[in-house]
């Protein structure tokens, strides 16, 4: 008879599985988070991968060589104390070196190389290019910093406030979208020249100077719309859903709610916006300092190299080509690098 119409028990069925059954039928997967599901495709991502390695590369050289290369971005090699000025260390060529110098390889001394030659005024060129890098790092990452904070705080009250709160930070945000930035670092550099200059006289802030500063108040007082245009309409997307109506039915508060369930549900549009500033920071950094408007001098960076390259083009063309490629690259980088964080923590561009 059939074994499909008979009422006796199939023994065969209640044998235990084998560890190939097992591993066959049942498929266990490794529990994961939103944060580490972004990380494994942005690995995946060749272009993004290669851009971080290089970014991480042009940093950690930006830190460390200047504490282990034997020159300084502001010694003048052919000025010494009671001795007359040594010519010949200007304008040296990549990997040449000064009359005294040459005296001291013949001597059995081992001299390190410019690498880069030495500007006009006797400085290795080299280090003067990783120490602006530094700089212009430095208010890239700060500035997206201060962008970061004060958007997500305005664009997270704006969004789950809503009504005639948001009415009236849109409409900040309007007159602000309105303002000339590149005007307002002008006219704030000129300001805090005045004012703030015996003020800075003396601290760590004087190196960097009032220029600097301007370029931060104008960050933190207008680039931070677009940042908080962007936060506030994933927050009125979110404070509809049901986690957010069981919280307040629960008598959470309002910034409770907006720390713990809102601003992590945005953490994709916020990591990849704050990605993309820092190229914008950095450019514009770099933009202002070769108008004049960066830092003080001595102390170089990308921009200022590249606007004092200007009086020696026709003779030392390299000096112009270096910062140039270096600022290209680095904002390249970050650049494919926030392109890759977009299409890796976007839930939208998910296959």
């Amino acid at each position: 008879m059939d074994k499909k119409f008979t009422m006796h028990v199939d023994l065969d069925s209640f044998i235990p599985a084998t560890e190939e059954e097992k591993a066959y039928m049942v498929q266990m997967r490794e529990s994961s988070t939103f944060f580490r599901d972004g990380v494994k495709r942005l690995l995946k991502n060749r272009v993004a991968t290669v851009s971080l390695i290089i970014i991480v590369l042009i940093t950690l050289a930006s830190l460390i060589l200047p504490a282990i290369w034997p020159y300084s971005y502001e010694n003048m090699l052919g000025v010494q104390p009671g001795k007359p000025v040594d010519s010949s260390y200007n304008n040296i060529a990549p990997f040449r070196y000064g009359e005294t110098e040459k005296q001291r390889i013949a001597n059995g001394e081992k001299v390190f190389p410019h690498v880069f030659g030495t500007d006009s005024a006797g400085r290795d060129y080299f280090i003067r290019v990783v120490y602006g890098t530094r700089i212009s790092l430095a208010v890239g990452f700060f500035a997206s910093i201060i962008v970061l904070i004060i958007g997500m705080t305005i664009g997270s009250i704006s969004g789950y406030c809503g009504g005639a709160v948001d009415l009236v930070i849109m409409r900040i945000v309007d007159i602000i979208y309105s303002l000339p930035d590149m005007l307002m670092v002008i006219l704030l550099a000129s300001v805090l020249k005045l004012t703030m200059a015996d003020a800075l006289e003396g601290t760590a802030l004087e190196k960097i100077g009032t220029n600097i500063i301007s370029l931060f108040i104008v960050f933190g007082v207008l680039y931070w719309v677009s940042m908080s245009r962007l936060i506030r309409g994933q927050i009125l997307s979110l404070k509809e859903q049901e986690y957010v109506l069981a919280s307040r039915a629960a008598g959470s508060k309002g910034g409770w709610i907006i720390r713990k369930h809102l601003l992590p549900n945005s953490i994709s549009v916020i990591i990849i916006s704050t990605a993309l500033q820092i190229p914008n920071a950095i450019f514009t950094e770099s933009f202002l300092s070769f108008l004049g408007l960066g830092v003080n001098a001595p102390m170089p960076s990308l921009g200022s190299l590249a606007s004092d390259a200007l009086n020696g083009l026709s003779s030392y063309p390299y000096r112009m080509v270096i910062p140039a490629v270096v600022i290209s690259l680095i904002v390249l980088s970050l650049n494919l690098f926030g392109d890759g964080l977009r299409d890796a923590f976007d839930p939208k561009l998910r296959n």
